[in-house]
């Protein structure tokens, strides 16, 4: 059985896209073309990969199956162009990150911006995603790498801790709870809170924690970053569940007060995740260094054992 890199390619385009004409565009293909080559490539396999109607495409089971082999076959061909560019294996390629909403709001960025700003010629692609969402998307090598907090269970992944944040909450001066040393997050509830955009691992974690308790989320307002969150809480318009870091950085400029959660999951110890380490490109395993100097002197978990909770 004989593949084409360009049909794997196509493939790729299509199923991330909404349709086969979007798709085909991609892959500089008109429709028909990429049509006939779909078809040939479920021909060769044996086996419908999708699901074509009015409103798009969808793949079938087999195109599931193809799909997770086709992203890592692709994503090893681009390690191995990386690998051998002219200006250098560390210095040259495209990585992309799956990460959570910490990370990409709080230390990426910064740590990003040195990494590239020593690497002309690399280039990132980095997306905020839920927690099981990195998992999956390392694992079926949609991803080079995954940030995540909070304990994983990922056979197949390789699992570096690199550093510890905690949860805390932010009040304005003057509230109620700014005396407390330490509460719990039903405590929390009885006031009206801060949070961020649906869709963030942060938010997603605090109601599933809200939940197990039998309680609402009452949310006054919605924000893009901790940053915002913060003002808000400093203008008197409610409470928020921060990082740490946020709420020691912003506290410097404004009139807040933190209180420590009074929480086991307040706690939270972050990890990189990745499918092979020696396998990545040395980019990407310059990348990784940054974040974790000692990486090359300790020896790599394979995978742990406790169950994979969504961690913001």
């Amino acid at each position: 059985m004989h593949f084409d890199l360009a049909d794997l390619r196509l493939f790729i385009h299509i199923a991330e896209s909404p349709s086969l004409t979007q798709g085909a565009r991609r892959a500089f293909l008109s429709p028909a073309a990429a049509s006939a080559r779909i078809k040939a490539l479920e021909g060769q396999l044996g086996s419908r990969l999708l699901y074509r109607d009015s409103r798009g495409v969808e793949l079938t089971p087999a195109g599931e199956r193809l799909l997770q082999h086709a992203r890592l076959i692709m994503r090893q061909v681009d390690y191995l162009k990386s690998e051998f560019a002219s200006n250098g294996a560390e210095t040259a390629g495209h990585i992309r990150i799956y990460a959570n909403t910490t990370a990409v709001t709080e230390f990426l960025p910064e740590v990003l911006a040195r990494f590239l700003a020593e690497r002309p010629a690399v280039t990132v692609d980095l997306q905020e995603k839920l927690s099981r969402d990195i998992v999956r998307g390392v694992l079926d090598g949609a991803a080079d790498l995954g940030i995540i907090a909070g304990p994983v269970e990922a056979t197949g992944l390789q699992v570096l801790h690199f550093s510890t944040d905690h949860l805390v909450l932010a009040v304005p001066l003057g509230h109620p709870l700014a005396s407390e040393q330490r509460v719990t997050l039903r405590q929390t509830l009885a006031y009206q809170h801060i949070g961020l955009h649906d869709g963030s691992t942060l938010l997603s974690f605090l109601r599933d924690h809200v939940e197990r308790l039998g309680e609402t989320l009452s949310l006054r307002i919605q924000m893009s970053s901790f940053e915002a969150i913060c003002r808000m809480v400093e203008a008197g318009v409610g409470i928020g569940i921060i990082p740490e870091s946020a709420a020691r950085r912003h506290s410097r400029t404004m009139q807040l007060a933190t209180v420590e959660l009074d929480e086991p999951w307040a706690m939270r110890e972050r990890s990189i995740l990745v499918r092979e380490l020696e396998a990545l490109p040395g980019s990407v395993r310059a990348l990784i260094a940054t974040l974790r100097p000692d990486v090359a002197l300790l020896p790599v978990s394979e995978n742990t054992d406790n169950l994979l909770t969504e961690q913001p």
